[in-house]
């Protein structure tokens, strides 16, 4: 008879964002992936593989997340500026409230991860090309409607904007003084007039 699995997979994998976020993927063991999900070596190893399987599939879950809300984010903005600068409030008001400085996942696992991670450094390269094509396409219609000048360089601001969203990232896990935090924000944006 098979073995019927008492869990549900999506509540694993979120259990499991949790923990890797908070611990990295280095410090965090089998043992603690069995403790922290509620369930036994042997249904881990048969659902997910192992412990970097299971990292994998967590982790795209969670990029996968933060992308479709970063789509339709930017899908409900009207004003380019303005969209820009309530896009980058979400992570500094998240990073003020953070107790645990967990900081961005996916920022973490930069830092932790690379370069030596090749398999893990192609997911990320093509992560940032997804966010970069979100703010690249944003920032087309800001020089269709004419909130944007048609001179400007759209794929060197993109970058700019995208470094500007990964660097106030890191920076708020020391500094989480939002009234600074926003203020860099307000001078990155000074880019798009």
């Amino acid at each position: 008879m098979p073995r019927v699995k008492l869990f549900n997979e999506e509540d694993i994998l979120q259990k499991t964002i949790n923990l890797f976020w908070e611990k990295g993927y280095n410090n965090t063991s089998i043992q603690d992936l069995v403790t922290h999900l509620g369930i036994n070596r042997g249904s881990l190893y048969d659902t997910f593989g192992g412990k970097r399987e299971l990292f994998d599939k967590a982790f795209n879950k969670y990029l996968k997340t933060n992308n479709d809300g970063l789509i339709a984010f930017f899908e409900t903005q009207k004003s380019i500026k303005k969209g820009f600068q309530k896009f980058y409030e979400i992570p500094i008001n998240a990073a003020v409230c953070d107790k645990g400085i967990r900081g961005c996942f996916a920022v973490n696992t930069i830092t932790e991860m690379l370069p030596e991670d090749k398999i893990m450094q192609e997911v990320l390269i093509k992560n940032k090309a997804i966010i970069e094509t979100v703010f690249y396409n944003f920032l087309k219609k800001g020089t269709k409607n004419g909130e944007i000048d048609k001179s400007k360089d759209l794929k060197k601001i993109t970058s700019f904007l995208y470094s500007l969203l990964n660097g106030l990232l890191v920076t708020a896990k020391i500094n989480y003084n939002k009234k600074e935090l926003l203020e860099t924000v307000k001078t990155g944006l000074m880019i798009l007039d």
